[in-house]
């Protein structure tokens, strides 16, 4: 199974690599832009457990390593 996991900041939280590329597009001539974001996608391969088996291991993945809860949240896709 393909899981696609995406990881965003949770509101009200500071995104300075955001910002840096913000400031540098604004240098660069590009005047109309602004709240640029970093976020992150992953994606990964499951093999042989079943669609709720592979969420409860993604949910745990997020949890103990692909996120900071404290500044994060994420949602992911499990496609079969």
């Amino acid at each position: 199974m393909k899981v696609k996991i995406y990881v965003t900041h949770k509101k009200g939280i500071l995104d300075p690599q955001g910002k840096t590329v913000e400031t540098a597009l604004l240098s660069l001539g590009y005047k109309n832009i602004s709240g640029v974001k970093i976020e992150k996608y992953i994606e990964l391969e499951i093999d042989g457990k079943s669609k709720e088996e592979a969420e409860k291991q993604v949910k745990k993945m997020c949890d103990e390593l692909l996120s900071n809860p404290i500044i994060e949240q994420y949602r992911f896709e499990v496609e079969q």
